[in-house]
């Protein structure tokens, strides 16, 4: 049997939680004095909490002490997690679920690699969480993407060679990272800012599901 490993990032891929992050954020910057742009809220994507800030506070040329630092990642969180009380799984992005289907009914391993700590929550409240036969999300990782550290880790969960992975994502960070690893990128979003993915595809509604199948047999 042809068996792959499909690793799917989570934000602005399986959920469209992206926005929240970007309302989190925008709040703080806003308070602090500091334009934050959608466009800005782009470079932002697949790179960790504290590292989020400092390109922020870059935007503003602002410094700031460690406490003033933490009590703002607090705040974020917080912000974050509280658009998502009411989530449910509307928030899944269109098309995901006939590929996730499609994936676990051909006995295929699907495993989530995401930077985000609230990853498991999430997966619940969007009832999708037994499809994953593995999570590995910014609590257990140490180096944020384009290290591609939370890739491997999830390739090693389910005993899979990197190159028999193929990583979904949204982030140029997240491309890079699966290009690294060595595993097939295949890009969620704009082709002009993910160009360096192996296929990209604006959504998963474009996604055709011989394009799986021919990614289980390649």
């Amino acid at each position: 049997m042809n068996q792959k490993c499909f690793i799917f990032d989570l934000d602005g891929v399986i959920v469209d939680t992206a926005k929240y992050h970007y309302l989190a954020w925008q709040k703080i910057a806003h308070q602090l004095g500091i334009e934050f742009t959608p466009e800005h809220n782009e470079e932002l994507k697949g790179v960790s909490r504290v590292r989020s800030l400092d390109l922020i506070l870059a935007l503003g040329n602002m410094e700031a002490s460690q406490e003033d630092k933490n009590k703002w990642l607090v705040q974020k969180n917080e912000d974050y997690l509280s658009y998502l009380v009411n989530m449910d799984e509307s928030e899944i992005l269109p098309g995901v679920l006939p590929v996730l289907t499609y994936l676990k009914e051909n006995k295929q391993k699907i495993v989530l690699g995401s930077a985000s700590k609230n990853a498991k929550p999430i997966l619940e409240k969007a009832k999708i969480i037994d499809y994953f036969d593995a999570i590995v999300d910014g609590n257990d990782v140490s180096n944020a993407k384009p290290d591609p550290e939370v890739f491997i880790q999830g390739a090693k969960k389910v005993n899979f060679p990197n190159e028999r992975c193929i990583v979904f994502e949204d982030s140029v960070a997240g491309i890079q990272a699966a290009n690294i690893a060595g595993m097939i990128s295949v890009g969620i979003g704009e082709e002009t800012i993910l160009h360096e993915a192996q296929f990209v595809f604006p959504d998963f509604t474009h996604i055709d599901l011989n394009f799986i199948q021919n990614l289980i047999h390649k």
